[in-house]
C-alpha cells in the first residue's frame, strides 16, 4: 500500500512539473519570458526535478515487479521457493488452470495431514489426482 501512494503522489507531482516546466519553454520560445540567468536556472531545475523523479517513479515500479530474493535467504530456501512454485503450477496446470481449486486442495491436504513441509502438500494433491486419473 505505501509504494501505491508514493508512485500515485509521485506521478501526479511529476504531472505538475511536467505541465510547469511545458509552460516555462514555452513561454521562453514565444519569447514572453526573457532569458536571463534567473530563467536559466529556474528550468534547468524543473528539468533536473523532472528527470530525477521520472527515474525513481519508475525505478520503483520495475523494482516492485520483478521481486529480489532477500539477502539473508539461503540457497536451500531459494531452491526450497522455486520447487514449490514449480509444483503448484503443476498442480494447477492438472487442474486446467483453477487455481482455486488447487488452494483448496492443498489447504484440504494441510487440515488432513498438518505439520509437513509445503512441498509435500503439493505432491501429495499430485499424487491423489494421478491416482484418480488411473
Amino acid at each position: 500500500m505505501g509504494t501505491q501512494v508514493v508512485i500515485i503522489v509521485g506521478t501526479f507531482v511529476l504531472l505538475l512539473i511536467g505541465l510547469l516546466l511545458g509552460y516555462v519553454l514555452s513561454q521562453l520560445v514565444l519569447g514572453f519570458l526573457t532569458f536571463n540567468l534567473l530563467t536559466f536556472f529556474g528550468t534547468l531545475s524543473l528539468i533536473l526535478i523532472f528527470g530525477t523523479l521520472y527515474y525513481v517513479l519508475f525505478w520503483q515500479l520495475r523494482r516492485e515487479q520483478s521481486p529480489v530474493a532477500p539477502e539473508n535467504m539461503s540457497a536451500t530456501a531459494i531452491s526450497d521457493r522455486i520447487t514449490d512454485n514449480q509444483l503448484k503450477n503443476k498442480l494447477i496446470a492438472k487442474l486446467d488452470g483453477d487455481t482455486a481449486a488447487a488452494e483448496r486442495l492443498i489447504e484440504q491436504a494441510k487440515q488432513n495431514y498438518p505439520g509437513m513441509p509445503e512441498n509435500w502438500y503439493c505432491e501429495r494433491v499430485i499424487d491423489d489426482l494421478e491416482r484418480e486419473q488411473s
